[in-house]
């Protein structure tokens, strides 16, 4: 049932690995980490860990972090074997597929494509905002109408120009957040020169009028969904996994790079943020590496940092664009989605694909025109709901994959990669992602993201038992597993 337009997929030269052809396989190891830190390094530490700051206070930000950056190395320990295994564009709803069911595998598709469509809005609307800071008097409406425009054109160019642009994008973004680290802990250790008034030494600001948790540890947990939203897009080296060179030796090492800099980046940045800035003044009004910049007094420094939060801004949005398009593209080869959508160009673009994704993201403009930094918060509590949802989808197709490749007789050291702890880590990853959506419940500001995840989840799964339901539903069956040409190659066993 797969769309005429692509060419069957079929076995690779390397036992247990299905390979998809069509799409281009022109990135490589490089590539797959610029794009795992270019999908991360967003909004979510640019901007939104303000809000984190505001509500957890300075500490509890920085152990919401570390929450976060456990729980991402759990969720791509799973992804790093799944995707050797399934090494496919797109492949997040093959993995839940084929060991959950087509119906989970469906709803797992549309969720990611959602997690993407909605964060690409929250990225042109975020960098709108910040773009303000020199034309107060432009609508962020037209700012998010350009940057669709670029990026629009670098994704239908080519996978290749897409891989390199991001990864000079990533290379600007790293450079800023080591900046912060660098100069920043030097000022907080008392070199500051150029710093007007009390410059705050080095953890004092930790400590508020209110104490270590000025909201208490519930103001930890219930931003922790937020922080999980911070880190989306490291799953991403799996998305582009069917087009990536030599799937066995590049997507482990980008995984295991992306993951120790994301910690590195992350950590650090947060921590000094958090012992620069009072947490009573963070929020979303203005980009704290903005804040952090202007307090070290250093000349046109924030108005160079807002620069750089604007081209990490849209090196994200590249990247949730990209994403968009290919999961997109899987759906239709899978026979979920219109045929049109798996038509690829002589680029070996998912051009139809693409375009509906962008206009997906430019559905940004209505948040920009009616409350761009109410409604953003809105938008990434969506965003992280689908991505939490996808990465528990990640970890449950882990566990499974591994118990069925072990029922049927399967070698566990014969796999080319294999998580460690199995099945502490799928198992942990599940439990601590479930836990971020019930804190939620408790925060107002982001209850809207169960408002609407919740019955998205149960519409997708709903309209998978009417339209593939029944007589249908072997049909469907056949088209999921339709990429495996010799079933006893599958390490899932299914």
């Amino acid at each position: 049932m797969s769309a005429a337009p692509l060419p069957e997929s079929g076995p690779s030269d390397t036992p247990g690995i299905v390979v998809q052809q069509g799409l281009r396989r022109s990135m490589d190891t490089r590539h797959l980490v610029m794009i795992g830190l270019g999908g991360v390094i967003g909004s979510g530490l640019f901007v939104s860990s303000g809000y984190t700051i505001s509500q957890a206070g300075p500490l509890g930000a920085v152990i919401a972090y570390l929450i976060g950056a456990v729980v991402v190395y759990l969720v791509m320990a799973c992804l790093s074997e799944l995707a050797i295994a399934y090494p496919v564009s797109g492949a997040f709803h093959i993995y839940a597929a084929r060991t959950m069911g087509p119906a989970t595998g469906f709803t797992t598709a549309w969720l990611y494509w959602l997690t993407w469509a909605v964060a690409i809005g929250s990225e042109f609307t975020a960098a709108g905002v910040m773009m303000q800071r020199w034309f107060p008097e432009v609508p962020v409406w037209i700012f998010c109408l350009v940057f669709g425009a670029v990026l629009f054109t670098m994704n239908a160019i080519s996978s290749r120009v897409f891989g390199e642009s991001e990864f000079w994008f990533a290379m600007i973004k790293v450079a800023a957040v080591v900046g912060l680290i660098i100069l920043g802990g030097a000022a907080l250790l008392g070199f500051h020169p150029a710093a007007q008034g009390h410059y705050p030494h080095l953890f004092e600001n930790f400590s508020t009028a209110q104490g270590l948790f000025p909201n208490g540890f519930t103001g930890v947990m219930v931003t922790v969904l937020a922080v999980l939203f911070a880190f989306s897009g490291s799953e991403l080296i799996g998305v582009a996994a069917g087009e990536t060179a030599d799937p066995i030796r590049s997507i482990p090492r980008a995984m295991r790079t992306t993951v120790l800099r994301l910690v590195i980046f992350f950590i650090g940045a947060i921590m000094v943020i958090a012992a620069t800035i009072p947490y009573d003044k963070a929020g979303l009004d203005e980009s704290p590496f903005v804040t952090v910049f202007s307090e070290l007094g250093i000349p046109y420094a924030a108005d160079i940092m807002n620069f750089v939060v604007i081209t990490a801004l849209l090196s994200a949005g590249n990247s949730g664009l990209y994403s968009c398009a290919r999961m997109l593209f899987s759906l239709a080869d899978q026979g979920h989605a219109p045929k049109s959508f798996a038509k690829l160009t002589k680029r070996g673009i998912p051009m139809v694909a693409l375009v509906v994704s962008l206009l997906g993201g430019l559905a940004s403009l209505v948040s920009s025109v009616i409350a761009p930094t109410t409604v953003y918060l809105v938008l990434i509590s969506i965003a992280a709901f689908a991505t939490v949802a996808v990465w528990m989808s990640i970890a449950a197709a882990h566990f499974f994959h591994r118990r069925a490749f072990v029922r049927n007789g399967g070698d566990v050291s014969t796999l080319p990669y294999k998580a460690p702890f199995f099945p502490v880590v799928p198992i942990l990853a599940f439990a601590a992602c479930l836990g971020s959506m019930i804190g939620i419940a408790f925060d107002p500001t982001q209850v809207a993201a169960l408002y609407i995840g919740v019955p998205f989840t149960v519409a997708c799964y709903v309209f998978f038992h009417f339209r593939y339901g029944k007589g249908r539903k072997k049909r469907a069956e056949e088209a999921v597993l339709e990429d495996a040409t010799e079933e006893e190659k599958v390490p899932a066993g299914v």
